[in-house]
């Protein structure tokens, strides 16, 4: 697994540069003092001293975040901690050897310099522990987002598939009545209309949200289909502004509520009926129509409605309202975008 990879080399080594500075500090507040007390031969020496030294610790952090960061996988605080201490210990000796060989003394490598070693080795142990966490926790998150997304889609495609059975059953009814009519131009047409109505059901499976544009085609094409079944006794008002159809709409949402008003409602020549669908100043789609009730209710389970309720919760995380006043039943679905 590799961690932060959005931390480039180049950006450890600018950390690495400043984090230099900060360990490297007390040996810059004291290095005027130490060059006061030695004679200017010596001054390039201790100089150059000085600069191995902070680059020496730039390359030691830079090396240590890069192996806590990159490199060691294990969540175990003491294993990383274990084998951050035995690179420094490494580095520590290796810097004592060579100052040694350099001045011929072990003098000025004690407890300052043990200290910054042991600040060195805590601070990249402690980064790369606490970005190692982050990161697996990070991971988890996502991971159950994406669990979360799954189990939606699954929901989802659970509720609309349910919709097809349903409207599978009235469309063939439909057909049988034209069939015993003979009447074939209209059955052919009737089905040249079916094919492009399941067409777009079909499709909706792999769809969520769709253009109220996209939503409006498929009932104009449904429309032909209850105009014959019913002798242009249904028909539909539509009135939406063309610059509002880009909006967004979950799949097969008007499909339930045409297929509602057709169950329960009465259509004949006495009681003709009427669906407006309008856009609203809440920037809602409002689907209506006049209330002419059978007489013999008719038996359903309120799937449908129900169904297109759960959708709107699932996809868009709103609620559709429903509105009966005795003569007109109303509903009102939210879109996806702002007016």
């Amino acid at each position: 697994m590799k961690l932060l990879d959005n931390y480039s080399s180049f950006k450890l080594f600018l950390i690495s540069f400043v984090s230099a500075i900060f360990i490297v500090y007390p040996n810059i507040a004291c290095l005027p003092w130490e060059l006061s007390f030695l004679d200017e031969s010596k001054h390039g020496a201790h100089l150059t001293f000085f600069v191995i030294r902070y680059t020496f610790f730039l390359l030691l952090i830079w090396r240590l975040l890069y192996y806590n960061l990159r490199k060691i996988t294990d969540l175990c605080f003491k294993n990383r901690a274990i084998r951050t201490f035995l690179i420094t210990a490494v580095a520590y000796v290796l810097f004592v050897a060579i100052m040694y060989l350099w001045y011929n003394k072990i003098h000025g490598f004690g407890s300052i310099l043990l200290f910054q070693f042991f600040v060195v080795f805590i601070v990249c142990t402690f980064v790369g522990h606490v970005f190692m966490m982050y990161n697996v926790q990070r991971r988890k998150e996502q991971e159950i987002e994406q669990l979360k997304i799954e189990n939606l889609q699954s929901r989802c495609d659970a509720l609309a598939n349910q919709i097809n059975p349903h409207f599978f059953f009235n469309s063939l009814n439909s057909l049988s009545a034209l069939i015993r009519k003979k009447e074939d131009e209209n059955t052919l047409a009737f089905v040249n209309k079916l094919s492009d109505v399941f067409r777009y059901i079909l499709q909706s499976d792999k769809k969520g949200l769709v253009s109220l544009n996209e939503e409006l085609e498929f009932v104009e094409a449904f429309r032909y289909m209850m105009e014959v079944r019913f002798a242009n006794k249904l028909e539909f008002d539509i009135e939406v502004d063309q610059g509002k159809l880009d909006l967004k709409i979950p799949v097969l949402s008007l499909l339930p509520l045409i297929d509602n008003i057709v169950v329960h409602n009465t259509i004949d020549s006495q009681y003709k009926m009427t669906v407006t669908i309008r856009l609203n100043e809440q920037c809602e789609l409002v689907v209506s129509n006049p209330i002419h009730p059978k007489l013999t209710p008719a038996e359903t389970n309120g799937t449908g409605i129900r169904n297109l309720e759960n959708r709107f919760i699932l996809l868009m995380n709103q609620e559709i309202r429903i509105e009966d006043n005795g003569n007109t039943f109303t509903v009102y679905l939210p879109l996806a975008s702002n007016c």
